[in-house]
């Protein structure tokens, strides 16, 4: 079994930094500060959509040139301060690395996710990684999970996308695999129940992924 991890919300719990460098983003230009909710709200599909949400809600409809450069350099001195692997996240993933395959499937910039995953013990998991700013489109264009697919010589029916939004459920359907997601990741709660089908799986933690496989 290939199984295709997202990142933030699902392996690491990093919203409070990612809330706080985006808010020094948006009091830098002329807006208020943001709350953990607000940001889960805003996160999921890229660094550069995450930029261009938070400065429209400061008032700037079109970004101002070098801000997603200044977010990245903002986010990298608060990347440290909160950010953790969900508990049990590191003994799942040694159980798991036994019998099945696993990837890494990331909107977030190379830079940054390796820098977390480092940060989190989870950088010696993933024999192949995708990141947003690479040269695949980013989730949910499938074309990242497709990509590791091949390389993995692993059928649709043998290939789980665990993830915690709404963005890992389009790319799991797009991609025709099934999806297990993450209940317990921020990313959850912008997640319209009316969108599921019904075939999905969840974890309420790292660990039940064990006894989903089985």
């Amino acid at each position: 079994m290939l199984l295709v991890f997202d990142l933030d919300g699902t392996l690491v719990d990093s919203i409070h930094d990612l809330a706080q460098a985006a808010s020094d983003l948006s009091e830098r230009y002329g807006g208020a500060r943001l709350d953990d909710e607000t940001v889960c709200r805003m996160v999921g599909e890229g660094a550069q959509i995450l930029v261009d949400r938070v400065l429209a809600r400061a008032g700037h409809a079109v970004p101002p040139e070098g801000a997603l450069r200044e977010f990245l350099d903002l986010y990298d001195r608060r990347m440290f301060e909160t950010t953790r692997a969900y508990p049990g996240t590191g003994d799942t993933l040694s159980a798991l690395a036994r019998d099945h395959a696993m990837a890494l499937l990331t909107n977030k910039p190379e830079d940054s996710a390796r820098k977390v995953l480092a940060h989190c013990g989870l950088d010696g998991f993933f024999a192949h990684m995708i990141f947003g700013d690479g040269e695949f489109g980013r989730k949910p264009d499938p074309a990242g999970l497709r990509w590791l697919m091949e390389r993995h010589g692993a059928p649709a029916a043998r290939t789980v996308l665990v993830g915690d939004s709404e963005v890992d459920l389009a790319t799991a359907r797009a991609g025709s695999v099934r999806v297990c997601l993450a209940r317990y990741g921020f990313g959850f709660i912008r997640i319209d129940p009316a969108s599921l089908s019904g075939d999905e799986w969840y974890l309420d933690q790292p660990r039940d992924l064990l006894g989903v496989l089985q």
